[in-house]
């Protein structure tokens, strides 16, 4: 009976999230991402709008995050490699104190604008709907990484998935190179 019970115990948590999860898997393609002003760490503002032209790798984090830490050294391998190529890669930081998020930045020493998501009011906006419902909405995007487009479409979302998580940015990275290789 135990044994039952564990197994019935191991489909649901294995099974579950992920047919919940592929329905979502890439939520809000197509659709025009939400405009965002906020200020970096550098203390500049940084708007979606100032980037048009671009594209523009979202990265939603906190400092709490192990998939954001674990992605982390990507993102700034990601910037490093695509910044000469018309790509601004972001980390919105989510309802976290300032100091806080310096000590972070100065761990992993991003090159790329950090900005701060002070109420969580951007990284809500960027929540798809019926997602990950047991969580506040500004934290369902936490560990999620998009590519917006240069006339300001979302054109990759991954959604955090344990089951399938991408540190090192193999998708994305695709991704970008498909988009970017189209434009020649």
């Amino acid at each position: 009976m135990k044994t039952l019970l564990f197994s019935l115990y191991w489909i649901v948590l294995t099974c579950l999230p992920n047919l919940v999860y592929a329905q979502q898997e890439q939520p809000m393609i197509g659709q025009i991402a939400p405009a965002f002003t906020l200020t970096g760490l550098d203390g500049k503002t940084y708007s979606l709008e100032q980037l048009k032209g671009k594209y523009v790798v979202i990265h939603f984090a906190t400092t709490w995050c192990p998939f954001c830490n674990a992605e982390a050294p990507y993102l700034e391998q990601l910037h490093q490699a695509y910044r000469d190529k018309g790509v601004q890669v972001l980390i919105i930081d989510i309802k976290e104190d300032r100091d806080l998020i310096e000590k972070w930045l100065q761990r992993f020493n991003f090159s790329f604008p950090v900005l701060l998501d002070e109420n969580g009011a951007i990284s809500t906006k960027y929540a798809p709907e019926g997602v990950q419902p047991d969580l506040a909405r500004h934290e369902v995007p936490i560990a999620s990484n998009l590519i917006i487009d240069k006339e300001s479409k979302i054109r990759f979302y991954s959604l955090l998935n344990t089951t399938n998580f991408d540190a090192k940015l193999v998708k994305l990275k695709q991704e970008l190179d498909e988009l970017l290789s189209n434009e020649k």
